[in-house]
């Protein structure tokens, strides 16, 4: 675990981050005693906050297998990248075609450090990084069309994200400019959490969570995240829990809810 003063001065450690948060959830070492604090802290209040980060992980791992495979997909926009963990979306779509091209992008300083020495792909493809805001669209577009062809479909990943976009006008705004400078047979992968699993214990959990958290959240309910899906059409089984996507319908139900939709 992190807490090394040889830090860009623009990481603070004495407030939890997201990303720093969720590589705690999930076992990882580029965390500080602030974000162990606060896992801690919504742990007692939502005890399955593991079991969630362990299957929105997996949801991604599913969603590229399937994309890369099936779908035969060859170029990825990863938007909320996250410190690199196992099953990363480059290592599993090059795992199936190495000449696979991925854009990470984050705006998180310690996310980029890690991005620049460990996201790294094959020598077929191409594994690139953006420091940017997920709201910056024009931005993202921009420096990702030095790797991606965006006359050709493009997978545009959005795990965990759009929840740190409070405004419902302003997240729409977002996806809909992405999914307006993609082509016919791109795809939307979107996890989110919700209130469906948990109910006040989780929206007391994330209120909390937001009160010493330098990223605040919110929740959405499935049937706001399937507005997010106008217009696309979206791959069975719908709207589901993370633990449920493409899997046995009988695992038990994680308050992180996922979609994969294809614009025609």
């Amino acid at each position: 675990m992190s807490d090394t003063p040889d830090l860009p001065p623009q990481i603070d450690t004495s407030v939890p981050h997201s990303a720093r948060f969720w590589d705690c959830l999930l076992g990882g070492k580029d965390n500080f005693a602030a974000d162990r604090e606060a896992v801690e802290q919504a742990l007692q209040l939502q005890p399955d906050l593991r079991e969630v980060a362990r299957a929105d992980r997996a949801f991604l791992s599913r969603a590229v297998r399937i994309l890369a495979g099936e779908a035969g997909i060859r170029q990825f926009l990863d938007i909320g990248t996250g410190l690199p963990t196992v099953d990363h979306t480059h290592t599993v779509a090059q795992g199936i075609a190495p000449e696979s091209r991925i854009v990470y992008v984050d705006n998180d300083p310690i996310v980029l450090l890690h991005a620049q020495a460990l996201l790294v792909g094959t020598e077929e493809g191409s594994t690139e990084y953006i420091d940017a805001d997920a709201r910056d669209v024009d931005r993202i577009l921009a420096k990702a069309a030095d790797t991606i062809d965006f006359e050709q479909p493009v997978a545009v990943m959005m795990l965990g994200i759009l929840n740190f976009i409070l405004d419902d006008e302003e997240a729409h705004a977002v996806v809909d400019r992405l999914l307006g400078a993609v082509p016919g047979g791109s795809y939307l992968v979107l996890a989110h959490p919700t209130a469906e699993v948990g109910g006040p214990k989780t929206e007391e959990a994330i209120r909390q969570l937001n009160e010493t958290s330098a990223t605040p959240q919110k929740l959405r309910s499935p049937e706001a995240l399937a507005t997010f899906m106008n217009g696309l059409d979206i791959l069975e089984p719908g709207i589901v829990s993370c633990s449920q996507w493409r899997t046995d319908a009988d695992s038990v139900k994680v308050l992180q809810y996922c979609a994969v939709g294809r614009k025609a």
